[in-house]
C-alpha cells in the first residue's frame, strides 16, 4: 500500500483494514493474491463485493484471455508464460485475474508470475510507479508480463533455424524431423491464439474504452499493446514459415525417392534386354543361330555384355545414371529469402526492448 506523500510503501496490512484504507483515494493499494484459499475469497466477495461471477471465474484456471467493465471496477484474465518451462515445442502458459479500481489492483493467480516479482522489487526501491496511481500500476504488471513473452519467440527463432539445417541433413526413412516439426507447428498455434485474445484485452485497455483508466497512462498501454502486436505478427510468420519447412521436407523425401526410383528403373533397362536374349536362347529349337557353333555360348554373352554396357553409356551420357546430382538448396537460399521479414521483425523488437529498459534505468 502506497500513501499519499510517503516515502515508501507499506505491506502487511491486514484485511480488516481494508474497508478503511480504501475510502481514501489517496492511497494505492496492491492486493496479490498468490495460490489463494478461502480468506481471500472472503476479501473479494465480502470486502470488495465482487461479482461472484467473476470470482467464479478467477478460481478457475482454464479461461481465455478477457476484460469486463463494471460500474467500479475492471475485471482481467491474462495468460503469462512459464520462464524455464515454456519453450518453442511447448508453449504453455499460466493464467492471472485481476481487478482494476480506482484506487487499487488486486491480483490473483495459483502460480509465480516472475512479472508481478519484477514490480515488487520495482516498488519497493521506489514508489514512484504507485504515485503515478493504480492504472500505471496495472500498466507496469501487463509491460513486465508481456516482455517474458521475447524470450520464448527468441527460442522459436533458434529452433526454426535449426530445423532448416537438419533437413537437409537428415537421414534417409527418418520421421523425427517431421515430427519435430509438427510439434512446433501446434505450439504455434498454442501462442497465436493466446496472443490474439489477449491483443484485444490490452487494444481495450489502450483506446480509451474504460474511463477508469488515467488518459495519462493510456500511452503507457498503447505501449504494451504494440509489443503484443509485434509478438503476433511474429506468430503468424512463424506459422507460415514451419508451413514452408514441411513442404521443403516433403520436397527432399520426394527428391531422394525419386533418386532412388531412377536407378532401379536403369538396373530394369538395362537387365530387360539382356533377360530377352537369354529367354529366346533358353527355347527348345534345333536351328538357332550360333546354337550349334563351338563360340556360340561365349558369341551370346559378349552380346549380352555390349548390349548391356551400351545402354549404361547412353543413360551415362544423358544424366540419367551415373552423374551428380545437384544439391539441394541450403536453407539459407531457399527459406531464408522467402521467409526473412518475422527475422527482421524480432530483431526490431528486440531493439525496442533494450531502448525501453534503458529507459527504466534512467527514470
Amino acid at each position: 500500500m502506497y500513501r499519499k506523500d510517503a516515502v515508501g510503501v507499506e505491506g502487511g496490512i491486514s484485511a480488516k483494514d481494508l474497508p478503511e484504507l480504501l475510502k481514501d483515494e489517496n492511497n494505492v493499494l496492491w492486493i496479490d493474491m498468490e495460490q489463494p484459499g478461502k480468506e481471500e475469497e472472503y476479501i473479494l466477495s465480502d470486502v470488495f463485493n465482487f461479482h461472484p461471477l467473476t470470482i467464479e471465474d478467477a478460481r478457475e484456471t482454464r479461461n481465455q484471455p478477457k476484460v469486463e467493465a463494471f460500474p467500479d471496477y475492471l475485471f482481467f484474465i491474462v495468460h503469462g508464460v512459464r520462464p524455464g518451462q515454456t519453450l518453442s515445442n511447448n508453449f504453455t502458459t499460466k493464467e492471472m485475474d485481476g481487478y482494476l479500481g480506482k484506487n487499487y489492483v488486486v491480483t490473483y493467480h495459483h502460480e509465480n508470475f516472475h512479472s508481478i516479482d519484477n514490480v515488487k522489487r520495482q516498488i519497493c526501491s521506489s514508489p514512484f510507479i504507485c504515485q503515478r496511481g493504480a492504472s500505471y500500476l496495472l500498466n507496469r504488471i501487463l509491460d513486465e508480463l508481456v516482455d517474458l513473452y521475447m524470450p520464448v519467440i527468441d527460442d522459436y527463432d533458434h529452433s526454426i533455424s535449426d530445423m532448416e539445417e537438419r533437413i537437409f541433413h537428415m537421414k534417409k526413412g527418418s520421421n523425427e524431423v517431421l515430427s519435430e516439426i509438427m510439434s512446433l507447428r501446434r505450439s504455434v498455434a498454442r501462442l497465436r491464439r493466446i496472443s490474439s485474445k489477449q491483443l484485444d484485452v490490452l487494444y481495450k485497455f489502450a483506446h480509451g474504452d474504460f474511463p477508469i483508466i488515467d488518459s495519462e497512462d493510456l500511452p503507457f498501454y498503447r505501449d504494451v499493446h504494440d509489443h503484443l502486436q509485434r509478438i503476433t505478427d511474429l506468430s503468424e510468420g512463424y506459422r507460415d514459415l514451419i508451413g514452408g519447412l514441411m513442404d521443403i521436407h516433403f520436397n527432399v523425401i520426394a527428391t531422394r525417392t525419386n533418386d532412388v526410383m531412377k536407378v532401379l528403373a536403369v538396373f530394369s533397362a538395362i537387365m530387360l534386354p539382356l533377360s530377352l536374349i537369354a529367354g529366346i536362347y533358353g527355347m527348345n529349337f534345333d536351328n538357332m543361330p550360333e546354337l550349334k557353333t563351338p563360340y556360340g555360348y561365349y558369341a551370346t554373352l559378349g552380346l549380352m555384355l555390349a548390349v548391356g554396357l551400351g545402354l549404361f553409356i547412353y543413360f551415362w551420357r544423358n544424366g540419367w545414371v551415373g552423374s551428380v546430382s545437384e544439391d539441394l538448396p541450403g536453407p539459407e537460399e531457399e527459406i531464408h529469402e522467402t521467409f526473412d521479414a518475422p527475422h527482421h521483425q524480432l530483431k526490431r523488437a528486440k531493439d525496442h526492448m533494450k531502448i525501453k529498459r534503458d529507459l527504466k534505468k534512467r527514470n
